[in-house]
């Protein structure tokens, strides 16, 4: 059974958040690489216009986005391109701000043994309550493959197969959006996404704490609230439009 090789996304200043993440892999007998974070204003401004655009911003999103959104993004795409430039089958991608459980190496195997060429993404943390479509437990586990009604927000773990990432490169660049939010537009790069549930990792203390997300912003005005509206309903009805498009998590197992 291939393994799937893990990285965690850092910032070099987060070192505090470096040695914790390294010792809760070490803890759970797991190897991972830390895979250096963006930060935003340290690239040029090709990269920057290659990376973003503010006119998809505005057109797809209620507000303009954040340096540390954009950085945040662009750290998930490196790991993208980190995995096709190698031969594994699909990369564990972490956040630097998440608590894994015991559960995770379990988690890990079993997608492991999956096909790779029937699910593009594999969400390890959920909220107890999601919006699901189907079920199946994975086998020799007590854990659960889910497919979503509707995907929930959140991309501070997951597992990604080449075909996923192909995906998401060919579709989010430049990109608009945050990244986690870009994730529950599934059905504009019809992006298979599973779940795990129950979650294998969970939030740390330090994710109410962001390194990244250092603006401060005022109260939405009004246009501001009508936008974020708009994009709930666009969400909505992408969904509702192709509900029978949604993945089976038996079309995997």
């Amino acid at each position: 059974m291939p393994s799937i090789p893990i990285v965690y996304i850092n910032l070099a200043k987060d070192a505090e958040r470096k040695q914790r993440m390294q010792a809760q892999f070490s803890n759970l007998g797991l190897a991972a690489s830390r895979l250096p974070a963006v930060w935003w204003n340290d690239l040029d401004e090709e990269a920057k216009a290659y990376y973003f655009s503010s006119q998809l911003n505005s057109r797809q999103y209620f507000k303009p986005m954040g340096n540390g959104e954009k950085g945040c993004y662009c750290s998930h795409i490196t790991a993208w391109r980190q995995l096709l430039d190698g031969d594994a089958p699909a990369l564990a991608v972490f956040e630097d701000d998440v608590r894994l459980l015991p559960t995770l190496p379990q988690a890990l195997q079993s997608i492991a043994a999956l096909p790779a060429d029937r699910w593009d993404m594999i969400k390890l943390f959920g909220r107890p309550k999601e919006k699901i479509a189907s079920r199946k437990y994975l086998s020799d586990s007590s854990l659960e493959l889910i497919s979503y009604s509707r995907i929930p927000s959140f991309a501070t773990g997951y597992v990604v197969s080449r075909a996923g990432a192909h995906k998401l490169l060919a579709s989010r660049l430049p990109f608009g959006r945050p990244i986690d939010v870009d994730l529950r537009f599934w059905f504009e790069n019809d992006l298979q996404v599973f779940g795990i549930q129950p979650s294998v990792i969970a939030l740390d203390d330090t994710s109410e704490v962001s390194s990244i997300w250092m603006e401060k912003e005022p109260p939405p005005a009004l246009p501001q609230r009508l936008r974020k509206l708009r994009m709930k309903l666009e969400l909505g009805w992408g969904n509702a439009l192709h509900r029978a498009k949604t993945p089976k998590a038996s079309h995997i197992l």
